[in-house]
């Protein structure tokens, strides 16, 4: 299963340690010699064993190394294997469930130190891991049992944004008997659904939702709201921070909470000037045409007093983008539910203004999962989706202030040139990161390449940060729908509740 080399010395009064080289899959083994690695630390001196394993992470791996710790009576323990941020609790409760001092244990970072740094030359990396497995080994020897600090946790949470994600949150916290205090920026909650009406993909009243939330949250005793107010300072240590909140009157107040949840949502593309012909009258975005079509109560669809009868969305508008001298830095990523909402508002439309005509100019149709029936719904209400190149987008013309032309190759149909006479161009304009800086600077939080914050591994640990104590939820994180969203700020609820609930936490031993 795994190759093994025992060091044939006396062991009296030397310590004896057991090192465990991963291949990690291929992700050290392809770029290192881990076999080698394990071979020439084996000689070290205190080392009774050094071994490879395949995943020293899986459960068969552990299992073998606490058969080890226990029948060999080892003293301590190096593993060799990804980033000490993913597994370094693993190891540490593996340690302790072999009857090891956890701190007995220590990690070596051959993946992102050494295996990925070094590519493209093998020998040297495999020079490079046996040099840091080598100190590991003789920091391995140094190390002597310790017990970490316990502190007790104070049982409250703050969660700061009050959007869908926000409000959840803080139900699913009280449900558990956690105090919260929910701070949101603008003086309303509920973000862009409590703007909303119709949501797909059932047709969920938005306003309607959020207000049912917030009728919910204020029969709480344990809830404490605050809007228009944001945070401004933040000190102490994971279950026990101490932040001030000021309100936009200037007044200032101090909380405390063990656990910290981010939930500030994003904000909506805003087209640049002339961008698909932004700034005519006849050029809106899907956020403001859906907010204006709930809106009409006589049953036609009107725009400025006159009547719409053709309809056109251009989709990925601010997203997906390429970098070009007129655009330095683009969103590059997909905005997620953009495609399944334009074809919601227009199966919506479609049933309440069934004299409009709609087209729809997109790139690629990801509406995934059960949304593809929204997509279906849109088409066989008459609905016309027409295909465009990713170089090669639509071009938008006025034809005076009351209509717009937009011309289009249509890939659908072997590039064939269209030319569609719109009353209302409307941009599907996607998420992008909302403007946190003094936040996110205030609690420290890491950003992705595109500018959300970032988690510190999106499968392993997917709404906790860098920082203990601090997770993120909701799309603040990633472009979400609301059924994602609701669902991230569950996990985030269940990692802060795990903290406070447990009324300790441990931290590193001095």
């Amino acid at each position: 299963m795994s190759n093994e080399t025992h060091a044939d010395k006396p062991v009296s009064r030397a310590p004896k340690i057991g090192v465990f080289v991963c291949h990690c899959g291929g992700n050290i083994a392809d770029y290192v010699d881990v076999e080698a690695v394990a071979r020439a630390v084996a000689d070290e001196p205190g080392v009774y064993l050094s071994r490879d394993q395949v995943f020293s992470c899986s459960d068969a791996a552990q299992q073998d190394m606490i058969d080890v710790i226990t029948a060999d009576q080892l003293d301590g323990i190096v593993i060799a294997s990804c980033s000490p941020k993913l597994h370094m609790h693993t190891f540490r409760n593996m340690a302790g469930r072999g009857g090891m001092n956890p701190y007995q244990y220590v990690h070596v970072n051959l993946r992102e130190q050494c295996a990925w740094a070094h590519r493209n030359d093998r020998e040297a990396a495999t020079r490079k891991a046996i040099a840091l497995v080598r100190a590991g080994i003789a920091k391995c020897r140094l190390t002597r049992p310790l017990e970490p600090i316990t502190l007790k946790t104070t049982p409250a949470a703050i969660v700061i944004g009050a959007g869908i994600t926000g409000l959840r949150s803080a139900l699913a916290l009280s449900d558990l008997g956690i105090h919260v205090h929910l701070v949101e920026k603008s003086e309303h909650v509920g973000g862009y659904v409590g703007q909303w009406h119709a949501l797909f993909p059932d047709d969920v009243d938005g306003n309607r939702l959020v207000s049912e939330l917030m009728e919910q949250i204020r029969r709480r005793d344990n809830i404490t709201v605050y809007t228009g107010a944001e945070v401004v300072d933040k000190s102490g240590v994971v279950g026990g921070f101490t932040l001030t909140v000021r309100r936009s009157n200037g007044e200032t107040e101090t909380v405390q909470a063990g656990a910290v949840i981010v939930a500030t949502g994003t904000e909506l593309y805003q087209p640049a000037t002339g961008e698909f012909g932004w700034g005519h009258p006849r050029v809106t975005t899907l956020d403001a045409f859906k907010r204006h079509a709930e809106s009409a109560s006589d049953g036609t669809l009107t725009w400025d007093g006159t009547p719409v009868r053709t309809v056109a969305y251009i989709y990925c508008v601010g997203n997906r983008q390429k970098k070009s001298a007129s655009c330095p830095n683009p969103n590059t990523y997909c905005g997620r539910y953009c495609c399944s909402a334009t074809v919601h508002t227009s199966a919506w439309i479609s049933r309440r203004f069934p004299q409009v005509r709609q087209y729809h100019l997109f790139r690629d149709m990801r509406a995934y999962g059960r949304n593809e029936l929204l997509y279906e719904e849109a088409r066989n209400a008459g609905a016309v989706f027409i295909r465009y190149g990713e170089d090669d987008p639509p071009v938008v013309s006025s034809e005076g202030n009351d209509r717009v032309s937009v011309t289009v190759k249509d890939q659908l149909t072997g590039g064939e040139t269209l030319e569609i006479p719109a009353d209302l161009l409307v941009l599907v304009t996607g998420p992008v990161p909302a403007r946190n800086e003094s936040l996110q600077q205030l609690l420290k939080l890491p950003l992705s390449k595109e500018g959300f914050f970032k988690e510190i591994h999106l499968k392993l640990r997917p709404v906790e940060t860098v920082i203990d104590g601090v997770f993120i939820a909701g799309s603040c994180q990633s472009p979400k729908n609301l059924e994602e969203s609701a669902s991230s700020g569950l996990a985030a609820v269940s990692k802060a509740a795990a903290l406070l609930l447990k009324g300790s936490v441990n931290k590193e031993p001095l």
